[in-house]
């Protein structure tokens, strides 16, 4: 609307309803009708010359409302023939509701508004036609290279607003494009679950919410679903919208029906592109382009590393699971099979790593550590790499994963470098406090320990090992004669207790 009476051939003047001017046209019509919204069915730009218009205030208010009422986008009202200016009634009624009344000059002819509101509706279209021409090959593009994100990812550029991916359940798997969040995302999910309790799930559906309006496509293949493909617009979507959204729906059907030898393949080539990539050598700009397409839309991966006697026969579990979820695979075993690395986007979490992993069976689970990165740059993935091993290394024995930000105070324990040099201190620190105890029937070394993990605080180590402060002080004195140290010194007790805690 506000494109139309910017057209200065035309001298269109808007009177009222500034804040309707936003509108999109989607036809132009003149009436002389005294009610005319049976005629009408919304969007459309209304001519008249008020001839059919009401006599008293309360009918054009009327009149006005029935407009409103309809969705018309706009009201261009003809001077010169039954009214020199346009009635107050309508003005101040316009405003409350917020419809367009704009002048149309007596030297300018319906015919002339029309013509213009039409030929720019056919060059809209055009131009959507054109637009649709040049998404569709970068979304095929963004399919071939980088699979179901970033399908996705360029169906959210195009249509500019946020997509999602769920899977059978109705459970969001992926999504991209601005304004994302939990809100936006529970309606999502609201709606395509009420479709799933219907007796049956139409092809494609377009929902109106809070979020806006949602157009959610089932991506199928004769009788299998893979999963539901949810559009979230601010406005009704265009007819292009539509095309895009099924181009887009088309190729993510192509990819969930990738023949299972075709899927081996491409996983045996991005095992051996995360492999030259970690091989440091001197030109990886090649592996480096496969390996994006694990990248979140920051350019970001986390590494997950999964130690064990068998971590190489999870290779099949794992990577069902990031197939469930569109997601490719990037795995690689070590050729002992004691090890596994696997990658994530950079936005996982570690709600994202347990389902995952929670799809191998508890008991074999609990045999694995498994130690997951915070989030590294593609050019850093050596160190997202180290980061999870040492994670993993200092994770528990129950087949959880642990964050990287979880090693804080353990990190020195859990470096195979740092052990060593730890176990050496203990074997001059530790040792001797133990043979101590042994040959004395003492309590030296856990004494010792309470103490140091006590800050040297006498009471609140007295109180853990539930003996008098005096005792203790005792013990500390012993255990000094005993090392031949000075605990007043701060070096000595951190040494001393991180070589307590290795020998442990």
């Amino acid at each position: 609307m506000r494109w139309l009476l910017n057209q200065p051939d035309l001298g269109l003047h808007l009177r009222a309803g500034e804040s309707g001017t936003s509108a999109e046209i989607t036809f132009a019509v003149t009436t002389e009708l005294a009610n005319p919204g049976q005629w009408l069915s919304g969007g459309e730009l209304v001519l008249t010359t008020g001839i059919g218009l009401p006599p008293d205030a309360s009918g054009r208010r009327a009149y006005m409302e029935e407009f409103a009422e309809c969705g018309v986008a706009a009201i261009g009202f003809g001077l010169g023939l039954s009214y020199d200016v346009i009635p107050d009634e309508l003005v101040e009624h316009a405003d409350r509701l917020g419809v367009p009344l704009f002048e149309v000059p007596l030297p300018t002819p319906f015919v002339a508004v029309v013509k213009t509101v039409m030929n720019r509706l056919a060059e809209q279209q055009y131009e959507a036609v054109m637009w649709a021409s040049r998404a569709q090959p970068r979304m095929t593009r963004a399919a071939v290279g980088g699979g179901v994100a970033s399908t996705i990812r360029e169906l959210s550029n195009a249509c500019g607003g946020p997509v999602f991916l769920c899977d059978r359940a109705g459970q969001v798997i992926d999504a991209s494009g601005a304004s994302l969040d939990d809100e936006i995302s529970s309606v999502v999910v609201d709606l395509i679950a009420e479709q799933l309790r219907s007796a049956e799930v139409p092809d494609s559906s377009v929902m109106s919410s809070g979020a806006g309006v949602i157009v959610v496509q089932s991506i199928r293949v004769g009788r299998r679903t893979h999963g539901y493909l949810a559009v979230v617009f601010r406005t009704q979507p265009r007819v292009v919208d539509q095309v895009l959204i099924g181009h887009a729906n088309s190729l993510l059907a192509l990819d969930f029906e990738k023949p299972l030898r075709l899927h081996a393949d491409q996983n045996q080539v991005n095992a051996g592109a995360l492999r030259i990539l970690l091989s440091r050598g001197t030109d990886l700009s090649r592996a480096r382009e496969v390996v994006s397409s694990a990248a979140d839309e920051y350019g970001r991966v986390r590494v997950l590393t999964i130690l064990g006697t068998d971590a190489g026969a999870l290779v099949d579990i794992v990577d069902e699971q990031l197939t469930a979820v569109g997601r490719p695979g990037f795995l690689l075993p070590e050729p002992d099979g004691a090890s596994m690395l696997v990658l994530l986007r950079g936005t996982d979490d570690l709600d994202f790593a347990r389902r995952v992993i929670n799809a191998v069976p508890a008991r074999s689970r609990r045999s694995f550590r498994i130690g997951m990165s915070a989030p590294h740059e593609l050019t850093d993935i050596e160190a997202a790499v180290e980061q999870s091993r040492i994670t993993a290394a200092s994770a528990d024995h129950r087949g959880t994963p642990t964050d990287a930000s979880a090693l804080v105070g353990r990190t020195l324990l859990a470096s195979p470098e740092s052990r060593r040099v730890l176990d050496d201190l203990a074997g001059i620190m530790v040792d001797p406090l133990i043979a101590y105890d042994r040959v004395n029937n003492t309590e030296l070394l856990p004494s010792l320990r309470a103490y140091l993990e006590a800050n040297g605080q006498w009471e609140s180590a007295a109180a853990v090992l539930g003996v008098h402060r005096h005792t203790l002080r005792s013990r500390i004195s012993r255990a000094e004669e005993v090392l031949g140290c000075d605990l007043g010194s701060a070096r000595v007790r951190a040494e001393l207790l991180l070589a307590i805690l290795a020998r442990e």
